[in-house]
């Protein structure tokens, strides 16, 4: 499919679908923990997709080739990537679906504040000052306020560490070496360097395996197959077409769709302060992302 210089109906429906993939993403993992100890879980999924992303690549003639001067970029992605997962696995584990997405989906936040220091081309605009006020007073008013009742203070800095790790892996894809090799080969970092860290550090969190049923076996195998391999690849080739700016501009989306999830399939109660800080973080997001004006010049 050839380049767009905007986002069209098909854009707009494939990007609606990710969004909401990401949101029941999040109900899957909760749910699945009940089976398996999180950190543990985390590592077999990323074991689980590099299987997957290999026999993608084998099947689309794309090489394995690591080219120099990428490794120390590459271990170091990967280990950020680890850092993510077993700060977001453990989050939902501690607290509930709802307030984790709220905080993990500030990620446009971090990522705003740290290319405002690495990237010459990328400071901090008003309107993206103005975003990223409303969005971390919405991420401080999850963590301090529960008038839900649900989770804890815990699980909630887990989802901020996690989101702070997302932020970080992607300004190491943009910023390092990385950013001139393909996208199977970044996610072929990520998820090789992540699932020995995390299957190593599933020791010291626990039995490895809980309650495990048919369910969390489903669980896992969806967040292997779909979610990391199928997903994070559609994800790629969708960003591949589409200006980065609007691609991003849908990650708002993400905790909305995941709050109602939340609701609708885990009972969870979603109190009038989670709404509020669900606000502001969307509005903060949409501002972050929002596009420069193009200034025109006269003939």
């Amino acid at each position: 499919m050839e380049k767009k210089s905007q986002i069209d109906l098909f854009g707009a429906a494939a990007l609606t679908g990710f969004a909401l993939l990401l949101a029941f993403n999040q109900v899957v993992i909760k749910v699945t923990n009940g089976g398996l100890q999180p950190v543990f879980f985390a590592g077999l999924r990323s074991a689980g997709a590099v299987v997957c992303i290999l026999i993608w690549m084998r099947w689309r003639g794309i090489p394995l080739r690591f080219e120099k001067g990428t490794r120390l970029a590459g271990f170091a992605i990967g280990t950020v990537f680890a850092f993510e997962f077993l700060c977001l696995f453990v989050a939902l584990d501690l607290t509930a679906v709802s307030r984790a997405s709220v905080i993990f989906y500030s990620m446009p936040v971090w990522l705003a504040l740290i290319a405002h220091f690495v990237m010459p081309d990328d400071k901090i605009t008003p309107i993206k000052a103005t975003g990223l006020a409303l969005a971390l007073g919405g991420v401080a008013l999850a963590i301090l306020t529960r008038d839900d009742g649900a989770g804890s203070f815990w699980g909630d800095l887990a989802a901020l560490g996690a989101a702070v790790g997302w932020a970080a892996a992607a300004m190491l894809a943009k910023a390092s070496s990385l950013s001139r090799v393909r996208p199977e080969i970044q996610l072929i970092w990520q998820v090789g360097v992540s699932a020995p860290i995390l299957l190593v550090a599933a020791v010291f969190f626990g039995p490895l395996i809980r309650d495990l049923a048919p369910i969390h076996i489903a669980g896992l195998l969806f967040q292997i197959v779909v979610v990391v391999s199928a997903g994070f690849i559609f994800w790629l080739w969708l960003l591949s077409i589409y200006p980065a700016s609007g691609v991003a501009s849908f990650s708002f989306l993400s905790p909305v769709l995941t709050v109602g999830l939340g609701w609708l399939l885990l009972g969870e109660e979603v109190g009038p302060t989670l709404i509020a800080a669900l606000i502001l973080v969307a509005i903060g997001i949409l501002l972050i992302n929002r596009p420069p004006r193009s200034r025109r010049t006269s003939a």
